[in-house]
């Protein structure tokens, strides 16, 4: 029994011990400001990421480049005007390999960075989530304590309630003495 207070005392040092821990980190967090951070200020190359990603991975891109795709096409056929890329479309396939050459990385280059601030506020999210179990546990801990220290309360109360009437089968109270026994 010993060897289990043992490990459930080092096990709440330990809990303890993170919990100053993450209080000190949390403090510090908060005590820097977001525009010293290098992670948070963009270079060029990752402005131009984002904004080339959120401009092709929109409605307003693909219904445009729809509508100038079905030009070129429409152009190329009906001869108005001079064809410059005749029916296989070989100019128009190249032009549109040339975007997806382009396109790819830099989109790949925004969701790497994306993903890099997601696995960071996951962290976080993880570090807090873990701040807030051991704050419950310690809650719990502590409405343990008070109960137990309740439970002893209330035995001490029940024990001196028994010995008072104990004492009282022991000792009669004196009878209040009627007085008109005799009329």
């Amino acid at each position: 029994m010993s060897r289990i207070s043992e490990i459930r005392t080092q096990i709440h040092q330990a809990e303890e011990q993170l919990l100053v821990e993450l209080r000190s980190m949390r403090g510090e967090v908060r005590s820097i400001s977001s525009d010293r951070l290098p992670e948070y200020q963009l270079t060029l190359g990752q402005k131009v990421a984002d904004v080339v990603a959120a401009g092709m991975g929109s409605w307003k891109f693909i219904i445009i480049q729809s509508l100038i795709l079905l030009v070129w096409i429409a152009l190329n056929l009906t001869a108005y005007a001079e064809r410059w890329d005749p029916y296989p479309f070989i100019l128009l396939n190249l032009v549109l390999s040339f975007q997806a050459a382009y396109a790819a990385p830099v989109i790949m280059m925004s969701q790497n960075r994306q993903q890099d601030i997601d696995r960071r506020a996951a962290e976080e999210d993880h570090r807090i989530n873990i701040k807030a179990e051991l704050e419950i546990e310690l809650l719990h801990q502590k409405l343990d304590q008070l109960r137990e220290t309740e439970v002893l309360y209330l035995t001490e109360t029940v024990k001196e309630l028994t010995r008072m009437l104990a004492r009282a089968r022991i000792e009669p109270e004196p009878q209040p003495e009627a007085a008109f026994a005799g009329d």
